[in-house]
């Protein structure tokens, strides 16, 4: 498995990581964003999913995305927040101008030492930086039978993702919080969830397809999801917050 491949991969399937995605609890966001933030910088902020979350309670709000593809998503669907491609290493921000950062699925993916001065630099004094996973329930039986088809690719993302984050100095110790909620969805949103996982995205086209055809012989002969509208997909929330 390549990082840097895997992290470089999500522009080819914006779309369907728009689509298919899911938010964030409520008390997650609350957790992560201290009740005194003001200025918040959604980093890696993929299609804006918690951009959403922050820009839904009224904060300042800046959004910033490596991927031109998915920045495009963003600002479509969250026109008045601003936005501009940047990185963990280089937000392209002033020193001092937000109150919180937040990184959302995508902490795994930066180079620590560079990108935990970048953030310790954007803050203002005793601001916050909260990381963010949502990670599926795999205790649920039919989520381990769909997502076995994939079940090496998988457990290395997985694995990657819920790797003790490293943050470090000038930061303080990391606090905790894991909560769960449910994923309102159909067959079409778990296909497009899979199809916008990097493993699969990485996929030469005739594996990915292939791939995806056996998700899709599962989601129909499955007795949990055979003839179903709606599939309830669960997921638990990892959630770290840490602050200079």
């Amino acid at each position: 498995m390549d990082p840097s491949a895997h992290a470089r991969s999500f522009g080819a399937a914006a779309g369907a990581y728009a689509r298919a995605r899911p938010g964030y609890p409520a008390d997650a966001v609350d957790f992560l964003v201290p009740p005194a933030a003001r200025r918040v910088l959604d980093l890696g902020a993929g299609t804006g999913k918690f951009t959403a979350a922050l820009a839904g309670r009224a904060l300042d709000v800046v959004a910033v995305e490596p991927s031109e593809q998915m920045l495009a998503e963003l600002t479509a669907a969250l026109p008045g927040v601003p936005a501009h491609r940047g990185s963990a290493e280089a937000t392209g921000l002033p020193d001092g101008c937000v109150d919180a950062v937040v990184v959302a699925q995508a902490w795994h993916w930066v180079d620590p030492a560079r990108a935990v001065p970048e953030v310790a630099r954007v803050l203002r004094p005793g601001g916050t930086l909260g990381l963010v996973w949502n990670l599926r329930d795999h205790e649920v039986p039919w989520v381990r039978d769909v997502w076995s088809v994939a079940q090496l690719r998988v457990e290395e993302e997985q694995a990657m993702e819920v790797e003790e984050p490293v943050v470090g100095p000038p930061f303080g110790p990391p606090e905790r919080l894991v909560t769960g909620f449910e994923h309102v969805t159909d067959r079409a949103g778990i296909l497009d969830l899979i199809a916008s996982r990097s493993y699969v995205i990485v996929l030469p086209e005739d594996e990915r397809a292939a791939l995806l055809g056996e998700v899709a012989e599962v989601l129909d002969r499955h007795p949990d999801l055979r003839g179903r509208d709606e599939i309830r997909l669960p997921y638990r929330t990892w959630c770290v917050r840490t602050s200079l």
